[in-house]
C-alpha cells in the first residue's frame, strides 16, 4: 500500500499564515464594520444590510462610480495600443535592447506619491514646466485647479505616462519569444507587415496581453494615490474616483459602516469584470 507524504504541507504552512493575515483577517474586520454601526469606544450597534442598501440607492456612489469606469475605459484605450506600438517599434537585438529596455522601466521605479506630487509641480500653471509653457507660449488657457477638463488630461497624462511601460515590457517580452521561422515563412509568402502582425504577432502576445490588460484594469480601477496627490478629486468633485471617494467616507467623514460596505462592493466590482475579462479573451483558447 502506498503511503502518502503530507510533510510538504509545512513547507505551504507559512504561505497559508502569511495570506491569512494580510488578507482574510483585514477582510473580515471590514464584513464586521459593514454590518454594525460604530461610535467609538469599541460600541457597535447591528445594522445589517442597511450601508448596503443605503449605497446602492445613492447618487454620490453611482458618480464615482461611473467616474472610476470612464478612467479606467481611457487608461485601457490608451495604454494598450500605445504599449504594443512601443514595443513593435523597438529594437531586438544589439546594445540598444537593454537601453531601451531601462528607460521603460525608470517610470515604474518611481513611488505612487511621488508620481503625483511630480505631476503636481510640473502641471501649475504659474510655476510648472508643463503648465507655464502651455498658458504663456502656447497660449492655452490650462488650471487644472479650476479646469475639470483640465484636470481629467492631467490624470490621463500622469497614468500614461508611469504605466504604459508595463504595457510594453509584457508585449516586447511576448514579441521576442515569436521563433525567427514565422518570420521567414510570411516574407516567401510576400506577407505584408499588417498580416505578419494581425496573424503571427498578435496572436503570439495574446497570453501577455492577457495579463496586461487584467494588471491595468486592476490597478488604475483601484488607483488612489497618484490622483489624489494631483488634484485631491477636484476641482470640486470632477476627479473624485470611486477610491477617493471611499477613503473621503472612512477618514474624512469616519463614516467606517458606509465605508466598509462601499469597499465590499468595490472588491465585488473588480473581480467580476477581472473574471469577466479573463473570460472573454481566453474563451478561444478553452474551446
Amino acid at each position: 500500500m502506498k503511503t502518502v507524504n503530507q510533510k510538504a504541507w509545512f513547507f505551504v504552512l507559512p504561505v497559508l499564515l502569511l495570506v491569512a493575515f494580510n488578507a482574510l483577517i483585514p477582510m473580515m474586520t471590514v464584513v464586521n464594520y459593514s454590518v454594525q454601526e460604530t461610535f467609538g469606544n469599541n460600541l457597535f450597534l447591528w445594522e445589517g444590510l442597511t450601508w448596503f442598501e443605503q449605497l446602492l440607492t445613492e447618487e454620490r456612489f453611482y458618480k464615482a462610480l461611473g467616474r472610476q469606469f470612464m478612467f479606467t475605459g481611457l487608461i485601457l484605450a490608451i495604454e494598450v495600443p500605445l504599449g504594443i506600438a512601443i514595443a513593435l517599434s523597438m529594437p531586438r537585438q544589439g546594445i540598444w535592447v537593454p537601453v531601451c529596455l531601462i528607460l521603460m522601466a525608470l517610470p515604474m521605479l518611481i513611488p505612487w506619491n511621488v508620481v503625483g506630487a511630480m505631476w503636481n509641480i510640473f502641471t501649475l500653471p504659474d510655476i510648472g514646466l508643463l503648465g507655464y509653457f502651455l498658458n504663456n507660449v502656447l497660449g492655452i488657457n490650462y488650471d487644472m485647479t479650476q479646469d475639470p477638463i483640465a484636470a481629467w488630461v492631467t490624470i490621463i497624462t500622469m497614468d500614461v505616462w508611469h504605466w504604459t511601460s508595463l504595457v510594453v515590457l509584457l508585449a516586447y517580452a511576448g514579441l521576442v519569444s515569436i521563433p525567427d521561422a514565422y518570420y521567414q515563412a510570411a516574407k516567401i509568402d510576400g506577407a505584408s507587415n499588417w498580416s505578419v502582425f494581425r496573424f503571427i504577432q498578435l496572436p503570439k502576445m495574446k497570453p501577455v496581453l492577457t495579463i496586461a490588460i487584467l494588471l491595468r484594469f486592476m490597478d488604475s480601477f483601484n488607483i488612489y494615490t497618484e490622483p489624489f496627490v494631483l488634484t485631491g478629486g477636484g476641482p470640486g468633485n470632477s476627479t473624485t474616483l470611486l477610491s477617493i471617494d471611499l477613503v473621503k467616507r472612512a477618514l474624512g467623514q469616519f463614516d467606517l459602516g458606509p465605508a466598509a460596505a462601499m469597499s465590499l462592493i468595490y472588491f465585488a466590482i473588480t473581480l467580476l469584470v477581472s473574471w469577466l475579462f479573463y473570460t472573454l479573451m481566453t474563451k478561444d483558447d478553452l474551446n
